[in-house]
């Protein structure tokens, strides 16, 4: 078999080649137990899928249930693979496509929202330059002294990255993302 047509263990190589990827929010339901997240990645990881962005914790303390969130690309065939092998792994009850959700509802796309802590270091007119444009961002000073400010900023991934630019300029030092958080519009649940 010739070395360029050989399978390469990822479900991309059965997707044709015409489809462009798309991104998409996945939200997974499952036990709040030790192992969980592991085998969760584990799947992707091991059939090459990527990871954009993930955040977990617990929702339901009472039920001990936990809330994934998973951005991730791939042709609406790769996704649907996705989908399914997550609902087989044994501690998850749910997973909703959110974007798909989002789509059959009419809602356009899920609501998205990261928060991002921002170091930015300076002396005179770069401490007042970044101090306007946090505000006009609406960003909150968290931590303050003589050398630095750290700033803490909510929003849209896009928000957030333009945020980042701006202050690098500035003394842009360190940068800390918690991943996107999502849900859909409108009165249904997950």
């Amino acid at each position: 078999m010739n070395a360029q047509l050989q399978p390469t263990g990822s479900a991309y190589f059965i997707a044709k080649e015409t489809e462009k990827p798309e991104r998409h929010t996945l939200s997974v339901l499952v036990d709040n137990e030790p192992g969980v997240l592991a085998r969760v990645i584990g799947l992707f990881s091991g059939r090459g899928y990527n990871i954009e962005s993930l955040t977990v914790s617990e929702t339901e303390h009472e039920r001990h249930l936990s809330r994934i969130t998973i951005v991730t690309s791939g042709t609406r065939h790769v996704l649907e693979q996705i989908k399914n092998q997550l609902e087989r792994i044994v501690p998850v009850h749910r997973v909703v496509d959110l974007t798909v959700r989002a789509g059959e509802l009419s809602n356009g796309s899920p609501l998205e929202r990261e928060l991002a802590l921002v170091k930015v270091t300076g002396k005179g007119d770069d401490r007042v330059e970044a101090l306007r444009l946090a505000d006009a961002f609406r960003a909150k000073v968290i931590d303050a002294n003589v050398e630095h400010f750290i700033f803490e900023i909510t929003g849209k991934g896009s928000k957030i990255d333009q945020f980042i630019a701006i202050m690098k300029p500035l003394g842009l030092s360190e940068v800390c993302r918690t991943g996107v958080a999502a849900m859909n519009r409108g009165p249904q649940g997950m």
